[in-house]
């Protein structure tokens, strides 16, 4: 009897073994897999949406800041001095002056005073002041201070994203119908602003019997997909989910890979200025693909 019950259970064992490693080799499933962990790496870098702790709207003039409650900006207590410095905002440009006995980096070098930002294209400076950065942002007419924390809260509790369960019905073939004449379309943020932005065409595909299609935008090599659908404010985030999409080959055709759907940065933090869906791009039926909700947050 005891030799029986061992077979069995090494019979199991193999058995469970095996099976494990089928789902492990299995080059989509892998693929899947890899990309979770490159999206979980994205998060949780120096530059990711896990560390943010801050967003603040600079007025025209002197805008004093620290950690002290008189500032008209106010970083986290115990961050940094309660009166570290000012920045001064003349149209759009921001200058930087720091108060005597602080130190404050601009790009790894201890300054006391720097312009941050000129209103031009190049990529803002970073700046620093003990586990505290931040860089300086703009939204139309919007000048801020995006603030992050090295060793936030949010990072460090951090344990993932809830997801649907993969499945290759939801990897769909789609055709970039492109428009006859340059087109564009309006994008809403939760700021409420709005920018016309060119579109490289629709992507039209195939659920079940029904066509749908999603007007896409341009990011480099790839097209961006901002949707939502009949899951948004249910089980995944309320105000729509991100797609990155192949550009088409010669046939026309790519292909619309669901599970790799992807929250916003506004699911993860109130520090974010994330834009929504066009309304034609809520699609009137539930991807049950991709990231589910995180968290308790919910639509600005």
């Amino acid at each position: 009897m005891a030799k029986t019950i061992g077979f069995l259970s090494l019979l199991l064992t193999c058995f469970l073994t095996t099976s494990v490693r089928a789902q492990v080799n299995d080059p989509y499933q892998q693929e899947i897999a890899n990309w979770q962990v490159k999206r979980t790496q994205n998060l949780k870098a120096p530059n990711g949406w896990l560390n943010l702790v801050g967003l603040y709207w600079l007025e025209p003039g002197q805008n004093t800041f620290g950690s002290g409650s008189d500032n008209k900006i106010v970083f986290p207590a115990g961050t940094i001095d309660k009166t570290a410095g000012s920045f001064i905002r003349s149209g759009n440009t921001v200058k930087l002056t720091v108060s005597d006995g602080v130190t404050i980096t601009v790009n790894g070098k201890s300054v006391k005073e720097a312009i941050i930002y000129n209103g031009d294209s190049t990529r803002p400076p970073t700046l620093g002041s003990g586990r505290l950065r931040w860089t300086v942002i703009r939204r139309d007419d919007k000048i801020g201070i995006r603030l992050r924390d090295t060793a936030s809260p949010l990072l460090m509790q951090f344990k993932g994203v809830d997801r649907f369960p993969i499945d290759t019905a939801w990897r769909i073939t789609a055709t970039l119908k492109t428009p006859t004449q340059p087109s564009q379309i309006s994008i809403k943020n939760i700021l409420g602003q709005t920018s016309s932005q060119q579109t490289p065409g629709k992507l039209v595909f195939t659920i079940g019997a029904k066509q749908y299609a999603l007007d896409a935008l341009e990011e480099g090599d790839e097209l961006f997909i901002i949707f939502g659908d009949e899951t948004s404010g249910k089980s995944t985030y309320p105000s729509g989910r991100f797609l990155s999409v192949r550009k088409p080959g010669a046939d026309g055709t790519t292909v619309i890979d669901f599970n790799k759907a992807y929250n916003p940065p506004c699911a993860f933090t109130n520090y974010a200025t994330c834009p929504l869906p066009p309304p034609q791009n809520i699609l009137p039926v539930a991807i049950t693909a991709g990231e589910k909700n995180y968290g308790h947050h919910t639509a600005e």
